[in-house]
This record gives C-alpha cells, structure tokens and sequence, in this order.
C-alpha cells in the first residue's frame, strides 16, 4: 500500500490544551501542502459542536448538560477549577497573543482540513449531525478513519 504524505489526527481528548495541539498540527501540515484529515470520537467532539444542549433521552441529555459541547466550553486538562482555569487560561492566551481555539479551528478549515465526526461516539452520546459546526464532513466510522490513516505518512492520537 503506497502512501501519501498526509497526516490523520485522532482527537480523543476534549480538553483545551489538547485540542489546541491538535489544530496546530493540523495547521501546520496543512500549511504545508499534506492532506490533514482530524477525525473527532468521544470527548473530542466537542471542538466541533455548535454547543447547543444534545440528547434525547435522560441518559443523553444528562450527558449533554454535563459535558456541554462547543470549542469556547472547552476547559484545559488539569487546574479548571470548575471553569474558572478556562478563564484564566484564555486571559492568559490573550496576553501573550496566542490565537484562541475558534480561530485555530476556522484556520484549519480555511486550509483545507477535513473534520471527520465519529458517527458511533455520536451515537452514544446522542449528538446529531445538527448539532455540529457546519464544515464538518459526513459522519463516519473507524473504517474509514483507518482508511485515511493507513494511507497517512504521520498518524497521530491525541
């Protein structure tokens, strides 16, 4: 099987600091001609939620009320401080000039980066297609995430 000189980012993490890596990545090797594909499954998708309340029955919208998706209710992995470390982190971003998670998002999208939603974590967690950002992709599964990252020189899961 030959392979392209792309990447496929795996985003697992729904925390600020990774997923802040993991569209710079994206950014970069987009910037550089490869073909990026970001595949979003469990907590990672919600970096490309509208953040509107998701779920159906109790289990899902209790799910959706605790784990409220939308890339500006992104909190960072450790010191959140129930939400006040999202502040101060972003406070702390603004200061030194680091662009914020929406920015780094749109800058991937004006690149070319395809944003693959997992139809399966979707379904566990009741999120529909509607409720995603509307440059996302066609939902898919871990077939065709293999697929792209089979023919990827650099796979990466964060």
């Amino acid at each position: 099987m030959e392979k392209n000189d792309g990447v496929t980012i795996i985003v697992f993490s729904g925390d600020m600091d990774k997923v802040m890596a993991a569209f710079n990545i994206a950014i970069g090797a987009a910037a550089a001609g490869k073909e990026t594909n970001m595949f979003f499954t469990f907590w990672g998708i919600k970096a490309i939620q509208k953040g509107k309340l998701t779920g159906k029955g109790l289990f899902g919208r209790m799910m959706g009320l605790l784990n409220r998706g939308g890339i500006n209710r992104i909190g960072p992995s450790r010191f959140n401080f129930g939400g006040i470390g999202r502040w101060m982190f972003k406070q702390m971003m603004k200061s030194h000039n680091i662009t914020p998670l929406e920015e780094l998002r749109q800058t991937a999208i004006d690149l070319g980066v395809k944003l693959l939603p997992c139809e399966m974590s979707m379904q566990v967690m009741e999120i529909d297609v509607d409720d995603l950002i509307d440059e996302v992709e066609k939902t898919c599964g871990v077939a065709t995430m293999l697929e792209k990252a089979f023919h990827s020189k650099a796979t990466l899961f964060i």
